[in-house]
């Protein structure tokens, strides 16, 4: 399968085919994030665009994965990382608002459909997110990881989550281990990296399930507990990342 990394800038148009190609990879609930509310995901591949791929299969005019990042001013620290992905989300288009210049890129997402899965697209995906940042002249790329395997263990903390391993000593979760494997250092767990709220209706429409009274819940997919509210008739949940820096070697 003969593949090429494209641009938003490259091919605007084949990002128009999302929808359809990707329906049912990301879960319902989580396209609804706080954060990205507001005309923010337009921005992303408008003001941004240089930094969204897609991988194309020219021969069966197919797109395989997508990779979505934002660049960030970052000054080097862990604690300059912020408490996640939505903190990074909006930190980058402040950035841009005021006009500095940034200095990491911040990968905040990767997507192969299920029909593609299982042939090593998303380390490729990575790769490619890695060149771009390497090429923009950014020494450092940063990930909130969203670690794959949190949703069977939805009540354990992820700062214990985090520090699994497997018994030959690699970590636990594949998507972390994939990460490591591929030169990205682990930096901290992030608790609240992405907030989403709702309605009960709405978040039993997300999850299908019912929640008759206040509390909190797991829910197919989630990797923590849901709050429910029925009285503030609110849904609230706080998706948990991990942070994994990379360092380019590139100039900054």
């Amino acid at each position: 399968m003969e593949l090429v990394a494209l641009r938003h800038s490259d091919r605007p148009d084949l990002w128009s085919r999302l929808p359809e190609l990707f329906a049912g990879v990301v879960a319902e609930y989580n396209v609804h994030g706080d954060v990205m509310a507001g005309g923010r995901w337009e921005r992303l591949h408008r003001d941004f665009g240089q930094y969204q791929l897609l991988l194309y299969n020219e021969e069966s005019d197919d797109v395989v994965a997508a990779a979505r990042s934002v660049p960030i001013v970052w000054d080097g620290t862990i604690a300059g990382l912020g408490s996640g992905l939505d903190e990074a989300i909006v930190a980058g288009f402040t950035a841009l608002n005021r006009g500095d210049r940034p200095t990491a890129l911040c990968a905040i997402g990767i997507e192969v459909p299920p029909r593609h899965r299982g042939a090593g697209l998303a380390a490729r995906m990575l790769r490619e997110v890695l060149d771009v940042a390497r090429l923009c002249g950014f020494s450092s790329m940063v990930v909130p990881v969203r670690p794959i395997w949190k949703d069977r263990y939805p009540i354990t903390p992820i700062e214990r989550y985090v520090r699994w391993q497997r018994a030959d000593g690699q970590m636990f979760d594949p998507w972390i281990r994939l990460h490591v494997r591929h030169g990205g250092t682990i930096a901290t767990p992030l608790p609240r990296s992405s907030r989403i709220t709702g309605t009960v209706a709405e978040w039993e429409s997300w999850t299908g399930m019912t929640f008759p009274d206040d509390g909190d819940y797991v829910f197919p997919g989630g990797l923590a507990p849901l709050h429910v509210d029925r009285g503030r008739d609110l849904g609230s949940y706080w998706e948990p990342n991990v942070w994994v820096v990379y360092r380019t070697g590139a100039e900054s």
